[in-house]
Order: structure tokens, then sequence, then C-alpha cells
């Protein structure tokens, strides 16, 4: 994919997620939250964003978890809430207020924990 948008000095330009299910991881994030994806190959997967790569997937036998949390935005949480239900996702702390706004944490079919927050 071509890099469109510029990188920033020192700032967070990519998170790389271990997922033990390829296909299944994206499936779930594209039903979830609409994502795409560049294919490179049975263990990679790229994930597109509006002018660039975000991020990617990478296939591995273990997935551990307990890193960084990895926080996403949502316009409305409730519906973010219910499509990560319906797409197959664990909902590991429902929807809580927080100074600025209200988050929820969930589990992807790998077991990676990221949290989804909205103002309030």
């Amino acid at each position: 994919m071509t890099d469109h948008a510029p990188h920033t000095h020192h700032a967070i330009d990519y998170i790389e997620l271990t997922v033990s299910d390829l296909v299944e991881a994206k499936r779930f994030y594209g039903t979830a939250f609409g994502w795409a994806f560049n294919d490179y190959g049975p263990d990679y997967a790229g994930i597109k964003g509006v002018d660039r790569e975000v991020g990617g997937f990478r296939r591995d036998a273990t997935v551990t978890t307990g890193g960084p949390l990895v926080v996403l935005f949502s316009r409305d949480l409730d519906a973010t809430v219910e499509a990560v239900r319906s797409a197959g996702g664990k909902i590991l702390k429902e929807p809580f207020s927080f100074p600025g706004g209200k988050r929820f944490h969930f589990a992807d079919p790998s077991g990676n924990e990221l949290a989804v927050w909205a103002t309030a």
C-alpha cells in the first residue's frame, strides 16, 4: 500500500496485533468495525487506514495478552458494543463513565483486549 499520509516524529504510527487465526481476525474486525485489509500471505494482513496502513495482524501459534491497551474511538458507543457482540467479541467491561466520556473493554477471538471510548 502506498503511504499518502505523513508520519509524525515520535508518534504512535502502527499497531500490530498477534492473532491465532488470521481469517477469523479479519472477519471479526471487518464485521465489528468495518475495517479493510491488505493481505501479505497466510501470516500477515495490514489494516487499511484512510491514507495508509495503520496497523496489522500477525499470525502466531501463541497470543500473549496483557500488553498495552489499544483504545478505539466511537461516535455511537452503544452501537459499537452491539457490533462487537454480534461479531463474536466478548465484552470484558461493560460501558462505564470516566472523565470526558464512556468506554468499554472487549476481547477479540484471539483473546486480545481492546477498549472503545466515546465522548460524554
